[in-house]
């Protein structure tokens, strides 16, 4: 039987908010600013976001990956409590495989599953979470 033992995860993967890093880069660079980072398992090849252990095998070798910043709208379900108005909270599928908790910016009722969006390098101020942009408006037929 094989063991794992220690746990290998990144610096960024244990910030306090777990969900924008800061790399070095800025205006005039070709590197962005804000970026999404997820973790990918070293053994089966699973990627998480925001995670200590691998949830398919277990694994705790996990290794840092930059996301390209888009994805698809799983479920969004509109919030009124503990803020002045309305907001959304979006599950939002990213282009690698991992799923994260976030905001998509626009009027709360007009975030359906299947929109797609992209990484804003806006950060909600309540509580810290990735907020997204609509990529394209869908077509939606009005009855």
């Amino acid at each position: 039987m094989y063991h794992h033992s220690g746990t290998a995860v990144s610096p960024a993967a244990r910030s306090a908010a777990g969900v924008l890093d800061h790399p070095a880069g800025g205006p005039g660079t070709a590197e962005p600013r804000d970026a999404l980072l997820f973790q990918r398992c070293t053994w089966c090849g699973t990627a998480m976001y925001h995670r200590l252990l691998c949830p398919v095998c277990r694994g705790s070798e996990l290794r840092t990956e930059r996301s390209e910043g888009v994805g698809t709208v799983r479920h969004s379900t509109v919030v009124h409590r503990n803020s002045p108005a309305a907001r959304n909270v979006s599950l939002i599928e990213m282009a690698e495989g991992f799923v994260v908790r976030g905001r998509v910016m626009g009027p709360p009722i007009g975030i359906h599953s299947g929109d797609r969006v992209r990484l804003s390098t806006t950060k909600d101020p309540v509580r810290g979470e990735p907020v997204f942009q609509l990529v394209d408006e869908p077509y939606r037929a009005w009855t």
